[in-house]
């Protein structure tokens, strides 16, 4: 058995590293991921960081079940696990038929695939092809988010979402996680896929973006009037 994805032993055991098996975790304690709203697609974010990484990089305009079952369509479409390395060198053009093949894996396919590749392009290069080392050891949240925000795909919204998730649902508690990932790390809150473990909280946070669009949009100023 490896270490905990956390700082500390002593955090919450909900994700156990399996020792010699890179990018491979067990569960013991941990309520099942429901994301993607697929049973294998959810098997696949809970035992591959890549998988997750890339479905955090697809979440973006389209439904998020689309966007987390997208890590599941790669690998079926590429016949392997997903691995880093594998990912960076594939031919760019190639890779983009993966995503643009029906059903696609997301609205702008060749964009996402370039956007993929270069996330494990900096994966391999900065964090010796191994997902998880972005977030191992880390000694404090901020550090963790400056790390994710670093990320293509990854901006400091959609890094502080991606903190709460793996703290909320991962077990990666470095000190000060929740205030680095600012209100999305607030308990009992449902604002971010790092609050849906399952359909109920799934229409909760679908419930609080609509609401917060409509505020956002009853805050526009009225259109001026046409001028002579």
């Amino acid at each position: 058995m490896g270490h905990w994805w956390g700082d500390s032993p002593t955090h919450d055991p909900l994700v156990v590293w399996v020792s010699g098996e890179p990018g491979r975790y067990r569960f013991p304690v941990a309520a099942p991921i429901c994301l993607a709203q697929n049973p294998e697609a959810d098997a696949l974010l809970s035992s591959s960081p890549l998988a997750l990484l890339i479905g955090m990089v697809l979440d973006q305009q389209i439904p998020l079940e689309w966007a987390f079952t997208g890590p599941l369509t790669i690998a079926n479409r590429l016949g392997r696990d997903l691995d880093a390395a594998d990912l960076s060198t594939r031919d760019p053009e190639a890779l983009a038929k993966v995503f643009a093949t029906p059903p696609a894996v997301h609205r702008f396919p060749s964009s996402m695939a370039g956007r993929v590749q270069e996330l494990c392009r900096i994966i391999v290069a900065d964090y010796d092809g191994v997902p998880e080392h972005i977030w191992a050891g880390v000694k404090s949240g901020e550090e963790l988010r400056k790390r994710i925000e670093a990320l293509p795909g990854f901006g400091r919204h959609k890094a502080r979402i991606f903190v709460a998730l793996l703290g909320k649902q991962y077990g990666v508690r470095p000190r000060g996680w929740r205030a680095a990932a600012g209100d999305f790390g607030a308990a009992g809150s449902y604002l971010s896929v790092a609050d849906i473990v399952d359909t109920a909280s799934l229409t909760k946070v679908r419930d609080h973006k609509k609401q917060m669009k409509a505020l956002a949009k009853s805050a526009e100023p009225p259109p001026k009037a046409p001028t002579r």
